[in-house]
């Protein structure tokens, strides 16, 4: 099994890698940042089965095609369902209702107007947080949003995360790049100007496989099945 890291024992393999005393008051002051930047990044390189959640508690209100949700809530959003018979706001007591996705402009030419209403079959994100839909809904709906959302960080009351207890091979690579600044060492005009080279070259060695492992997961790889890639057997089944 993957040995994996808690905050105290990130923060001391980061410290003797970078050769830094663990306590060094800059140090200390940059390793928030630092743990942002490796994990945005890994997040943002890798579609990440574990961020994947459904948030309820949200309602249209009849004849309202806006529905606001607290900004932050949901990173991607990869599906809306309405949740019928109205009222009813546990999905699994009634029937999801799924909208499709379209563009705002298709949206204020066919259902512009509130007198369009219905049960919501489209819908569009007009910003991160503002979602409006098609047609005006003629009841007060819940609504079921499917999508990504972003873990808490790991910190010193945050001991543990997905990435830092299954990847943290890919994860210290990305913090070292972030150290390379720290340490005036991410241009050529530098001491070691290879050395953020080095952790950006291998952090992406890394990527590829965990990429390949969070699409099996999905069955997304070869095929559409959760089978590896394989480089003898073509063409497929199928």
């Amino acid at each position: 099994m993957t040995t994996g890291l808690t905050y105290s024992t990130y923060v001391s393999q980061i410290a003797t890698m970078a050769v830094v005393e663990s306590t060094n008051a800059d140090f200390v002051t940059i390793l928030p940042q630092m743990i942002t930047y490796a994990e945005n990044r890994m997040y943002r390189d890798l579609d990440f089965l574990v961020t994947s959640t459904a948030i309820t508690g949200y309602t249209l209100v009849s004849g309202n095609r806006v529905l606001t949700i607290p900004q932050g809530t949901v990173v991607v959003t990869e599906q809306i369902n309405i949740i019928t018979p109205s009222g009813t706001t546990d999905p699994n007591l009634g029937t999801r209702n799924s909208c499709l996705p379209v563009t705002k402009e298709f949206l204020d030419i066919a259902y512009g107007a509130s007198s369009y209403t219905g049960l919501p079959k489209y819908f569009v994100p007009f910003n991160d947080n503002v979602f409006y839909f098609g047609p005006f809904p003629d009841s007060a709906y819940s609504v079921e949003i499917v999508g990504t959302y972003r873990p808490a960080s790991l910190s010193s009351t945050n001991t543990s995360t997905f990435i830092s207890l299954y990847l943290p091979d890919v994860f210290i690579m990305a913090s070292m790049i972030y150290i390379s600044a720290y340490q005036r060492n991410f241009g050529r005009a530098n001491d070691d100007p290879q050395m953020a080279v080095s952790y950006e070259s291998q952090y992406n060695a890394m990527l590829k496989g965990a990429a390949v492992e969070e699409a099996r997961k999905k069955f997304e790889s070869s095929g559409w099945t959760s089978q590896a890639p394989s480089p003898v057997a073509s063409p497929t089944r199928g």
